[in-house]
């Protein structure tokens, strides 16, 4: 029998439903099965509050780090280079420098003295729980809290803790990391290269970006849901979901279940519901997120120049049931999936997918932008979906009206779609490959 280890999930924020809490929350449901008990540090947190450890700092829009951010990833401070603070630094060196992309002295100073305060409260952290293991969910991989990354970095460095690093969005994915004065700390944390730690990624395209530029094997495990188990069917409390998302009778719910985000496409949403042909609303789950407004109103401005309402329902959708602040019904996602007739996934870039998943998870048709992940990973196992390459045509129109109106075709492709999930994307997957990982960690039990 594996012995039970207190392990320790590490990250920026578990809390609401971005990609990454949400798979961290899967991650600990099945190391709790297997016997293992789960803690966590973090800025943001709703988890159990006897089993957290939470620094504000933590979470990368605290004001601290975001200041830093401002100024590493947009070459403001370069571009200041006339500025008399920028003269007293370093005008007396040299006239010139190769990049505007250059960080003032005191953001080295910041970045050290966070650090160490990081340092000094995992320590603390991995003492109060007596942790035996380190599950560290993209802090080391996408650099929006450098302090805090550095500060594993040494802390696993000193310590020698088994760690697991799961990769979510590496910052070569990302176009605004890909310029920044912070080269030298992206090359020792970003991810680390220590041997304590092992590397796992979502799909197999970044297994091979890491292996090809930094040597490190990782492996791939794809995001899940639990297939073993299906969702309940809606109760009393959703009978009103519909009309509380501003579907009227007689409608079809198209659902775009994602951040307002620009890399989602929700441009392509927008297109497909006005050029169906047929009586439907669009209705968006999530907020504009930590990304900024910009996009939001672009999706605002685009979908009224295409004459479709969209309902933007981010305040009475969220984490778990109950009431928002003017008395309206909060409904969890899992809730609205039943309700809708199709679920649109438009993105053009992803680490996996967790929206198709839980597409899949609650059987709805789906129509997905064949992006590089879905095409090199998901794609191949067969599953029965409405593609489209980049734009949508006629096809893809022709495709998603035959889907809406021929509901028995619809369930023959989800009912397939979910055994097929089943067997590549289910917990039972998960367990197995995080009984591996353990084992590599602290090797078989006798």
């Amino acid at each position: 029998m594996t012995p039970s280890r207190k392990i320790g999930f590490i990250s920026t924020r578990f809390a609401g439903t971005d990609g990454v809490s949400l798979e961290t929350a899967k991650w600990a449901t099945v190391l709790e099965r297997m016997g293992h008990e789960c803690f966590y540090f973090c800025g943001e947190c709703d988890r159990p509050k006897d089993k957290s450890y939470v620094v504000p700092e933590a979470f990368y829009r605290h004001p601290k780090i975001d200041n830093i951010n401002q100024i590493v990833y947009t070459g403001e401070w370069g571009k200041m280079h006339a500025s008399r603070q920028v003269r007293r630094e370093i005008k007396t060196l040299h006239q010139d420098y190769f990049s505007v992309y250059i960080r003032p002295a005191s953001v080295t100073k910041q970045v050290e003295e966070l650090k160490e305060y990081f340092k000094k409260h995992l320590y603390e952290f991995a003492t109060r729980f007596r942790l035996e293991a380190l599950i560290v969910e993209n802090a080391l991989t996408i650099p929006i809290n450098l302090p805090l990354g550095l500060a594993l970095t040494e802390f696993i460095a000193e310590t020698g803790y088994p760690t697991i690093a799961h990769h979510h969005d590496f910052y070569w994915e990302r176009q605004r990391f890909l310029n920044n004065s912070v080269h030298d700390y992206l090359a020792a944390a970003f991810p680390a290269t220590l041997p304590a730690i092992r590397h796992v990624v979502l799909n197999s395209v970044q297994a091979f970006q890491l292996a090809s530029r930094t040597g490190l094997a990782a492996m791939v495990i794809p995001n899940v849901m639990d297939f073993d188990s299906p969702p309940f069917p809606p109760d009393d409390y959703t009978n009103t979901a519909r009309a509380d998302l501003g579907v009227a009778a007689g409608q079809y719910l198209i659902l775009q279940p994602t951040r307002i985000i620009q890399r989602k496409g929700i441009e392509h949403a927008i297109e497909l519901t006005r050029r169906l042909g047929l009586p439907a609303e669009l209705v968006i789950t999530h907020a504009a997120g930590d990304e900024g407004t910009d996009y939001e109103k672009r999706v605002r401005k685009f979908a009224s120049l295409l004459d479709v309402k969209i309902n933007f329902e981010s305040t009475i959708v969220g984490p778990e049931r109950g009431l928002s602040a003017d008395g309206r019904k909060i409904y969890a996602l899992g809730d609205i999936y039943p309700h809708a007739d199709l679920v649109t996934y438009p993105s053009s870039v992803e680490g996996f997918g967790n929206a198709f998943l839980e597409a899949i998870y609650y059987k709805r048709p789906l129509v997905v932008n064949n992006y590089s992940i879905y095409e090199a990973d998901i794609k191949p196992k067969g599953f029965q979906v409405i593609e489209f390459d980049g734009f949508i045509s006629e096809k893809t129109l022709e495709d998603t009206r035959t889907i809406l109106t021929h509901p028995e075709q619809a369930k023959e492709q989800c009912d397939y779609n979910y055994e097929l999930a089943r067997r590549y994307f289910s917990y039972s997957v998960l367990e197995r490959r995080l009984g591996l990982l353990l084992s590599d960690c602290f090797g078989e039990s006798v």
